[in-house]
């Protein structure tokens, strides 16, 4: 979000989920990966685009493109996760065609093809689904809020369902109540052992840990300012985002991944000042750790002198995120 831009290259309206409102700015899509135990995040593919560039098309064609170039690199592992976005047959089909596993949350007004407690085959929105199913599962979800921990219980129980534009191929429909005032819906291509309460939830733990994944798109633009960005050029700002995107890869999963860096890990841990415990977010203390670091030096690194390894100091001596 740039409210105060004028001069900022293809600025385009956008929607400010923080505030619930319209705003000036660029769109930024991210892809994450995670696993179900909430303690590995990784950042995979960020890019900001604008709505008002040449060749935009929409926000679905977009999301499709980005899926395709994740899954260059990926092949189809995992399970796909994605919001109320991903509630459009375009994206759905575009999943399916990828033969790519997905669990997608429905909008409450979707139209849904699927079949009463008779068995006979009904057309009803999404919001009144759960008339036509059992939801006879029963779960506890402790949800940590500022060191509070709040315990929900919630009630599901699924469904089959088709789409209307394609009523032969069927999908699975999970309705959850708990979370809030009306039932979240999610449809998947999962296959799931319907007379299992574990089969269904694992659908359910799935769209949670996409939950997980939204807390790393806040930390990037947090912990770095990523709304601070003072560059004008629609090129240099997708280049900004691409470069914040790579350090927030490399202090989310390099470091850990390294022996050698181990050391350094440990030190920026006690210099964020997280003593009690593993922190509940594991980029934030590496965010925090490195600028207490960093805020110690009093020079650029334009003058440091580094000797490699035939002991000759060098004056274009450049910091490598990604040394031997």
């Amino acid at each position: 979000m740039k409210p105060y831009a004028k001069a900022m290259e293809k600025l385009c309206g956008i929607w400010d989920g923080s505030e619930g409102e319209a705003a000036q700015g660029y769109h930024l899509c991210q892809v994450t990966a995670a696993n179900l135990e909430h303690n590995k995040i990784i950042p995979v593919y960020c890019e900001a685009y604008s709505s008002n560039e040449k060749d935009y098309v929409s926000s679905t064609e977009k999301v499709k493109k980005v899926i395709s170039k994740v899954i260059e690199k990926t092949g189809t592992h995992g399970v796909w996760a994605i919001d109320r976005m991903g509630d459009c047959d375009d994206i759905i089909n575009h999943f399916s065609g990828n033969r790519l596993k997905f669990v997608t949350r429905l909008k409450l007004n979707r139209w849904l093809n699927t079949t009463n407690k008779k068995g006979g085959r009904i057309s009803v929105q999404a919001e009144r689904l759960e008339r036509h199913m059992n939801l006879c599962h029963q779960a506890q979800i402790t949800k940590i809020d500022d060191g509070k921990e709040t315990v929900i219980h919630i009630t599901f129980g699924i469904t089959k369902v088709a789409l209307p534009n394609n009523p032969e191929r069927w999908f699975y429909a999970v309705v959850i109540k708990g979370f809030g005032q009306h039932p979240m819906i999610l449809i998947t291509n999962l296959e799931v052992n319907t007379k299992e309460s574990k089969a269904i939830y694992y659908v359910v733990e799935v769209y949670l840990t996409r939950w997980k994944c939204d807390e790393c798109y806040r930390y990037i633009k947090q912990s770095y300012n990523l709304e601070d960005v003072r560059v004008r050029s629609y090129t240099a700002i997708r280049n900004t985002v691409a470069l914040v995107h790579a350090i927030a890869y490399f202090t989310s999963v390099y470091m850990g991944m390294s022996l050698k860096l181990k050391v350094a890990v440990q030190k920026i841990f006690i210099l964020s000042k997280r003593f009690f415990g593993v922190p509940t977010f594991f980029q934030y203390a590496m965010a925090d750790g490195i600028f207490e670091l960093l805020k110690k030096a009093r020079t650029g690194i334009e003058e440091i002198k580094f000797k490699g390894k035939t002991g000759i100091s060098s004056d274009d001596f450049q910091l490598s995120l990604f040394p031997d």
